[in-house]
């Protein structure tokens, strides 16, 4: 049985609540970067994507990068890995941005679990082209598509409260990932149905709790960087209809702290 997972914020992103939330004010608003850490036993400790890490902000990197971390200006925590976690067996990514796998080069013995049609289709683009969707291919190891085990190979089971069909990590059930489409191509959430309060890691589908609650989508300029606005949407009403029939969802940049 998997452990309840703890998130914690690698980074903060300093922004304006109206560019993230449709309707929002223009008062300041600082985005989390948050991680997953949580143990199974058969994965063992495992972690939900890295955030950022000082590859993104400091040191040798490559133009197009250096100009990312230029404009979004992350602040690392203390809680930034590989640091805060040194020794890790199972790394589960939701999707490929560069705030979601900047340690990724960190854990070479890692085993790497990601939509695997997603990743060999940014692996195959030139880099130009993975650049303009936030793929950065010195953020990924050498050995990245030979390490990965595709999601979607996993047993395909039900997903709690209407979600719909999810993967079965570990063969348990009690980890399932579920593609959650819209922000990105390959973009999915990660569920565990059999805690006592069923809980939803829903990464980048929103990016705001309250955006949640009131079913709004992101306006412009943070929705031009979506993949697929509409599947966004759906996305989000999925997101919607699962928290109103009792389950947790935790956002990977929502500024207040999972309760």
């Amino acid at each position: 049985m998997s452990s309840t997972p703890v998130f914690r914020s690698s980074a903060t992103v300093r922004t304006r609540e109206k560019l993230v939330r449709k309707g929002g004010a223009w008062k300041p608003c600082n985005l989390a970067v948050r991680y997953g850490v949580f143990d199974h036993p058969a994965g063992g400790r495992c972690l939900i994507d890295t955030g950022y890490s000082v590859r993104v902000t400091t040191g040798k990197r490559g133009l197009f990068l250096r100009a990312y971390a230029g404009i979004l200006t992350p602040e690392l925590s203390a809680h930034a890995l590989p640091e805060a976690e040194p020794k890790v067996d199972t790394i589960l990514l939701t999707h490929l941005h560069a705030d979601h796998v900047s340690a990724l080069r960190d854990y070479p013995d890692a085993r790497i679990i990601v939509r695997g049609d997603a990743a060999r289709d940014f692996m195959a683009r030139g880099a130009f082209n993975r650049i303009r969707h936030g793929v950065f291919r010195e953020l990924l190891p050498e050995d990245f598509l030979a390490r990965l085990e595709p999601l979607e190979d996993m047993r395909a089971v039900e997903a709690p409260f209407g979600l719909g069909r999810g993967y079965d990590v570990f063969g348990d059930g009690s980890v399932l990932g579920v593609d959650l489409p819209g922000h990105m191509h390959g973009h999915v959430g990660y569920v565990w149905p059999k805690l006592e309060t069923p809980l939803l890691y829903a990464a980048d589908a929103q990016w705001l709790m309250r955006a949640i609650a009131d079913e709004r989508m992101p306006g412009p300029p943070a929705r031009w960087i979506f993949h697929d606005v509409k599947a966004a949407m759906k996305s989000g009403r999925r997101i919607a209809a699962f928290a109103k029939a009792g389950g947790r969802v935790v956002l990977c940049h929502d500024p207040e702290a999972p309760s």
